[in-house]
């Protein structure tokens, strides 16, 4: 009786491994009703003060679910790279993260439409009178820069070696999230590192060390990460997003967090990526009827 109950146990456990491990696209997340999201510490992502939760991504997660009429079930991950193993792994079936989209990136999953503006800068210490040594990109030849595991800035931070002829060290952090990443430069453990600027600057300020002026890269497309085999979900989630960024309350989050400059640019560049697909769709649709 204990060999048979064993056997039924591991014959569960390995069925329900399979399953959770199964791709899922939009039809069987609607079947279920529940959309399960991965989410790590950050000010701009999913931040705990007291009692209150905050967070431009979370507080757009409210209102994607009220939009959709899944139930979203929130995972919180320490790190990106946790997030994207569970993504890997099927677990989750969205990263709600802000994470650049690189030509390199899109190789390996896919994205939502762009949800913010955003750019990777060094992060480095200031003397007793604010100075700094980095003071161009120039000068990082020979540097140490330290990134989070499998966060997709590696491949920048390679072009830009090739950029001023000289070689930049790479050194990607496990188990580390950008607040113990900036931790790690206030406090002398390491030299440098890069992350976003709207991170940044919200970490900042709680030390008086931290400069963040150097930028590593031009201003990039921020978006939630999906698998490659949800398609259909990922049509979705751009579906509502379109919704919810025509209304007042999207406005309002996106200000919050970001700034009515950075807003007005946004507006500008989906209005011209919308005119851009209508042309080719137009252009498409007049070679079919030729």
């Amino acid at each position: 009786m204990l060999i048979i109950a064993a056997i039924l146990t591991i014959a569960i456990i390995g069925i329900l491994i399979r399953q959770n491990n199964t791709p899922r696209d939009y039809p069987q997340i609607a079947e279920r009703g529940v959309l399960n999201v991965g989410i790590y510490h950050s000010p701009l992502s999913y931040n705990t003060e007291g009692d209150s939760i905050d967070g431009y991504d979370f507080e757009l997660l409210q209102m994607v679910e009220r939009r959709s009429g899944l139930e979203i079930k929130l995972h919180l991950e320490e790190n990106f790279s946790q997030c994207l193993q569970q993504l890997d792994n099927h677990t989750y079936d969205l990263i709600a993260c802000q994470t650049p989209i690189t030509s390199d990136s899109t190789h390996s999953y896919i994205f939502s439409k762009p949800l913010s503006l955003n750019k990777q800068v060094l992060i480095q210490r200031t003397d007793s009178a604010g100075n700094v040594i980095i003071r161009d990109q120039l000068d990082l030849h020979g540097c140490t820069l330290h990134i989070l595991h499998k966060y997709p800035v590696r491949l920048r931070i390679e072009n830009m070696a090739d950029e001023i002829g000289d070689t930049i060290h790479i050194c990607e952090r496990h188990n580390h999230n950008v607040d113990s990443l900036i931790r790690l430069v206030a406090t002398g453990v390491i030299d440098y590192a890069v992350c976003d600027e709207v991170n940044a600057a919200m970490i900042a300020a709680n030390y008086d060390n931290i400069n963040y002026d150097t930028a590593i890269s031009f201003t990039q497309f921020m978006s939630w990460v999906m698998h490659p085999q949800s398609p259909i979900l990922c049509d979705s989630i751009n579906s509502w997003l379109s919704d919810i960024q025509r209304t007042d309350q999207y406005r309002e989050l996106y200000t919050r967090y970001f700034d009515t400059k950075s807003y007005e640019k946004q507006q500008r560049i989906e209005q011209r990526l919308h005119t851009e697909q209508t042309d080719t769709l137009t252009i498409t649709g007049t070679q079919d009827n030729e």
